[in-house]
């Protein structure tokens, strides 16, 4: 892919061109409005057969990356250019506006709701909470409990995808609850704890 004719996308700054991503089973490809589908294809197809690997075409996913016209010719047209050329093959689903692609754990797309993926967490952390609630912990056990439950389980998502201010203000009035015990009046000085 490095070495192919494909444009990929260029970067201010940056020496090299973006073509292509990889992490374990996981490929992501960068074309530019002026690349060829098919040439992606070819290359794909000679991998695979020099390597004796599959790719699996049909997880095949396009986001639509630039203007929101320009996003939208692509999914009617389906031509990387928008004008003529090959085009996207109709089994290769083209991501809508709003719809959000999971690549290594974010989700990814136009115009997504930044909250969404946050909601398995969320409920995550409340499910483990309050079964730890149950054991009755000490104040040192919860606050422990706080940091390997709540740290753990939004520490990737956050460096991956960024946590909303709605999700931070979710978590912290997750946290004051579980800390102090469901109880609404705390007799600690604020300045001692």
């Amino acid at each position: 892919l490095r070495k192919s004719e494909l444009k990929g996308l260029e970067i201010p700054g940056k020496l090299e061109r973006l073509i292509a991503t990889f992490f374990a089973d996981d490929t992501t490809v960068y074309l530019s409005e002026n690349d060829d589908f098919n040439d992606l294809q070819k290359i794909l197809d000679d991998w695979c057969l020099a390597s004796g690997a599959k790719f699996n075409i049909g997880k095949t996913e396009i986001i639509p990356i630039g203007s929101p016209e320009y996003r939208d010719l692509l999914r009617q047209t389906r031509f990387l250019n928008s004008v003529d050329g090959p085009k996207i093959p109709e089994h290769i689903r083209i991501a809508q506006e709003g719809d959000a692609i999971r690549s290594l754990g974010a989700l990814i797309g136009n115009n997504i709701c930044q909250v969404e993926p946050w909601t398995k967490v969320l409920e995550r952390i409340d499910q483990s909470l309050d079964q730890w609630a149950r054991s009755k912990p000490t104040m040192e056990g919860r606050r422990l409990i706080i940091s390997m439950i709540v740290g753990g389980m939004t520490q990737y998502l956050t460096k991956v995808q960024g946590m909303p201010k709605e999700v931070e203000e979710k978590l912290t009035r997750r946290i004051k609850r579980f800390l102090w015990d469901e109880k609404t009046h705390v007799r600690i000085n604020k300045e001692t704890v």
